[in-house]
């Protein structure tokens, strides 16, 4: 004779207080109190007949049994989220819910979007803005904007704005260390760095300066504080050229080159695969494909595209290739 199922409320707690390994964060998760999930807990235990956690002192870890568990109990509630996704269909409402990174949506999307609303009055837009990628079940997202290299399991991604480099640094430094002549002169610059240090030393190898050195000075995870830092006056800093384009026509940011390199990580537009289809979504999608053609078109500061130009206050100097940044995890802050 089959066993009877344990309660879902029961499995629910289960899952979640395995993953936290806390019954406290597993209650603020299921929106009960820990009371709550403590007796779940008991009740699934009861019904199963064998321990599935240790106490320790005010911790919980799991025992054998309960290690056993975890994975059929966890893949069983992905497969009934996955087979949901599939099956319901979202009503086609004029909201549409949009995911981005900050500085992404700051620097060029929201200054942007009067011409997606001019010419969608019927669509309204809710932006949200966070670093990990949406949970597009959970959250109610429709679409995300993410930094990455676009490999994003059972999504759709499409490229939507490859991110050219600069190096610029408030006019107040400028004036008070005169424009560089040469790539080189940075190395002697105060510079403020990206979460993992690495943009210097690979913007300097691609203008044929092989010996940067160690990357000093701060370093932020996020490109807006990275951004503030600059206007402060904290020092030089490599950002998206297309972005800074207009803190740099209005005089907030000097160029400090017409050198800038592409990334391998590029803005990509992400959705399931069920949802790409759907009239508001594809409206989006389509607009932010056209508005990204046209920044692109705009003559940028950079010359090539292919390339890194070392052009550094006017003076040209030995072109080198290209050097690829190494592969980084699939989601950046920008």
């Amino acid at each position: 004779m089959e066993h009877q199922l344990p309660p879902l409320n029961a499995l629910r707690a289960f899952e979640a207080a395995a993953r936290h390994l806390s019954v406290k964060n597993a209650a603020d998760e299921l929106c009960v109190t820990p009371g709550a999930v403590s007796q779940l807990l008991k009740t699934l235990e009861q019904h199963l007949g064998v321990p599935l956690f240790r106490r320790v002192n005010r911790g919980i870890f799991l025992t054998d049994a309960g290690q056993g568990y975890l994975p059929p109990v966890r893949n069983a509630f992905r497969q009934i989220s996955d087979a949901t996704q599939r099956v319901a269909v979202p009503a086609e409402t004029g909201l549409l819910t949009v995911s981005a990174t900050p500085f992404f949506a700051s620097a060029w999307l929201v200054p942007r979007l009067k011409s997606f609303q001019d010419a969608h009055p019927d669509i309204d837009l809710q932006l949200q803005t966070g670093h990990a990628l949406a949970d597009f079940s959970r959250d109610g997202v429709d679409v995300a904007i993410r930094h990455g290299m676009g490999q994003y399991p059972g999504l759709a991604s499409q490229r939507v704005l490859t991110v050219e480099m600069v190096a610029v640094a408030a006019p107040a430094l400028v004036a008070e260390r005169g424009k560089p002549k040469q790539p080189a002169d940075l190395l002697h610059w105060p510079r403020v760095n990206d979460a993992e240090r690495k943009g210097w030393r690979a913007w300097f190898e691609a203008q044929g300066v092989q010996d940067a050195g160690p990357a000093r000075g701060p370093s932020f995870d996020d490109a807006g504080l990275l951004l503030k830092a600059v206007l402060a006056g904290q020092g030089a800093a490599l950002l998206p050229a297309a972005m800074m384009a207009p803190d740099i026509a209005e005089g907030r940011l000097v160029a400090l080159s017409r050198a800038s390199w592409l990334e391998d990580f590029a803005y990509y537009l992400v959705c399931p695969e069920a949802g790409r289809d759907r009239p508001k979504v594809s409206a989006f999608r389509d607009w932010l494909l056209e508005t990204a053609q046209e920044s692109r078109a705009k003559p940028s500061s950079s010359g090539s595209r292919k390339r890194a130009s070392p052009t550094v206050a006017g003076q040209n100097t030995k072109r080198e290739p290209m050097r690829s940044l190494a592969a980084k995890p699939a989601t950046k802050s920008r």
